[in-house]
């Protein structure tokens, strides 16, 4: 049995991470101590090593939660494909290692780009994806996002982070105002518009992911400020409740 502490120094997940995942019933601890302290055993990891393979592939929790507790998921399979996406990242990283020794002995002969190209690593993420994607959701997004370039992608990016600016920019203030209340609507509509249906469910699930530490949290904190991925969700389960009342 590992700790919570054990367990987030071995995996590099945050404590804040797993009691998340906890809360949402992704990961549980095999047991508690007399004390209340969380205990993982070996198929506890196993799990978590799941979960990190899809989230390597950016799947949403609540979809990875479908996923592995679906009778037919298939754990060989997944493995298979983390260490197929993890030779890809391998050679990906080796390119760029070799490139730039070359560029430090003056070796080089013109501008070879070829070794920022990812597109081996984005289209094998893509067809396992689409292996597992059997959400509503997931088919919508796969749709929307076909045949957008990466500079869409990347200025579609920019504009879901401004909402979070602008969010941030009152996170001191009152999550239920009236403006917070209409950015969380804004945001709301723009991953509707741009990426797939977002429920007040969904949103929900999204506002909790926003606050659970890791590279989220950090993203949206970077865009408005310290504290901004806990106030947004904040507001949006207030969003969400009123509107189930």
């Amino acid at each position: 049995m590992k700790t919570v502490h054990e367990v987030s120094r071995l995996t590099g997940v945050s404590i804040r991470t797993l009691q998340y995942y906890d809360s949402i019933g992704l990961l549980h601890p095999s047991e508690y101590t007399e004390a209340g302290y969380r205990l993982y055993d070996d198929t506890a990891l196993e799990t978590l090593q799941q979960i990190l393979l899809f989230r390597e592939l950016e799947f949403p929790l609540k979809e990875i939660r479908q996923i592995i507790e679906s009778p037919d998921f298939d754990r060989e399979k997944a493995i298979d494909q983390q260490i197929e996406l993890l030779r890809l990242k391998k050679e990906h990283l080796e390119n760029l290692m070799n490139l730039a020794r070359e560029m430090k002995q003056g070796g080089t002969s013109g501008m070879d780009f070829k070794a920022f190209d990812k597109s081996k690593l984005e289209d094998y993420a893509r067809r396992a994806k689409a292996e597992w994607g059997s959400t509503p959701e997931y088919r919508e997004y796969e749709q929307k996002v076909e045949g957008r370039t990466d500079e869409q992608t990347g200025d579609l990016n920019r504009q879901m982070m401004q909402i979070f600016t602008e969010i941030g920019a009152e996170r001191n203030g009152d999550p239920a105002s009236e403006k917070v209340q209409g950015l969380v609507k804004k945001l709301q509509d723009f991953i509707t518009e741009h990426f797939y249906t977002c429920s007040d469910q969904i949103l929900s699930g999204l506002g909790q992911a926003y606050a659970a530490g890791g590279e989220m949290t950090e993203n949206i904190d970077r865009a408005g400020g310290e504290g901004t991925g806990a106030f947004a969700n904040k507001a949006i389960q207030l969003y969400c409740s009123a509107k189930s009342n």
